[in-house]
């Protein structure tokens, strides 16, 4: 892993979401465009993202259903991930991983590695015991989970559309026990 020192991670209150949404949205933009597979297809172009963030971020942010941190080198944000907490009353021990994202440009330096101890650390200190998310199967993302302790559910084929070449792709679903309760 490379030196990550220098990157300064940030737990986003809804009105500092407001003021870096289009931070937020370029850095969604720049990612699509470089082929990952976070809900979108080319052409993807800035409107669409920060109508994204408009519509389906910031409503569950401001109600407290979804925490957001960054990345940032300097001033520069670099990569974000979501938590979303919203989960049903029969489901209060779970949380749900949604859009880690790391700037092309930034990729490969441990940036993702720590955004998701962040997240690690707040499910933690929330009580929440299980973690889910998915990723596209065979993307980078996959061994990275895995090297966090991440276990594969399954894989459900052609779950969605590849953003680039628009192949259908497989999703591998994931999960994490923290705490005592670990099942087998």
């Amino acid at each position: 892993m490379a030196d990550t020192q220098d990157v300064t991670l940030s737990l986003l209150s809804a009105d500092a979401a407001e003021a870096r949404l289009n931070d937020l949205a370029a850095l969604m933009h720049s990612c699509v465009r470089a082929g990952a597979s976070i809900n979108f297809i080319l052409p993807f172009e800035m409107p669409e993202s920060v109508a994204f963030w408009r519509a389906s971020v910031m409503p569950p942010l401001v109600t407290g259903t979804r925490k957001i941190w960054i990345a940032e080198l300097g001033e520069r944000l670099v990569g974000s991930v979501q938590l979303d907490i919203g989960t049903p009353p029969n489901q209060p021990h779970r949380a749900e991983v949604t859009k880690l994202m790391v700037h092309p440009d930034a990729r490969r330096r441990g940036i993702a590695r720590l955004l998701m101890a962040e997240l690690e650390r707040e499910v933690a200190a929330l009580g929440r015991t299980l973690i889910t998310l998915d990723t596209r199967t065979g993307d980078s993302a996959e061994p990275l989970y895995t090297s966090l302790g991440y276990k594969t559910l399954g894989v459900l084929p052609g779950y969605c559309i590849d953003p680039v070449d628009r192949s259908m792709d497989d999703a591998t679903f994931m999960f994490k026990t923290l705490g005592a309760s670990q099942p087998a």
